[in-house]
């Protein structure tokens, strides 16, 4: 038993020192979306909305990041209107909407498992958040939970949550 157990440890240790040295998580929020490649149109809102330097900053931060195809469940017409670069209330509501799928500090799946509570926005706002069946925050579904990134974590949810 003890020959396989040291048979493991330099395993063990090649397999951190290439886990660590690949940088299991050496991105920030953003660039952790666009490496996942599913939510060109949230950070096209971040870049619209001029918050790039915020995010890509030390944070932490939580991220509840819709998908492309979140964006096209919304009513007809809306997705135009929100990105309508001509429109100077644009920035502003596109800043309203992405501070509302951001929360300050790092909540992972684990932290609500089996709770029910109330995630505080970065622009003060809430959402209910459920995880006593599945993890749900307000009608959005996480499909993928805890992708870790240097500044937090970003949970991709199937709907974009649209500030009241």
């Amino acid at each position: 038993m003890m020959s396989r157990l040291r048979c493991l440890g330099p395993v063990a240790v090649s397999l951190a020192l290439m886990f660590f040295s690949a940088g299991a998580h050496a991105s920030n929020v953003l660039q952790t979306m666009d490496q996942a490649g599913a939510f060109s149109m949230f950070l096209k809102a971040v870049k619209i909305s001029g918050l790039q330097e915020t995010l890509s900053g030390d944070g932490p931060f939580t991220v509840l990041a819709p998908t492309d195809d979140a964006f096209s469940k919304l009513p007809k017409g809306m997705v135009k209107k929100l990105f309508d670069t001509e429109n100077p209330e644009t920035k502003v509501k596109l800043k309203a909407l992405v501070n509302n799928h951001v929360l300050a500090g790092i909540v992972l799946a684990r932290d609500v498992t089996g709770r029910r509570l109330e995630a505080v926005t970065v622009q003060g706002g809430t959402l209910a958040v459920d995880g006593t069946r599945a993890f749900m925050v307000e009608n959005a579904k996480v499909t993928k939970p805890d992708l870790m990134a240097d500044n937090g974590v970003v949970h991709v949810i199937d709907m974009v949550l649209l500030p009241r």
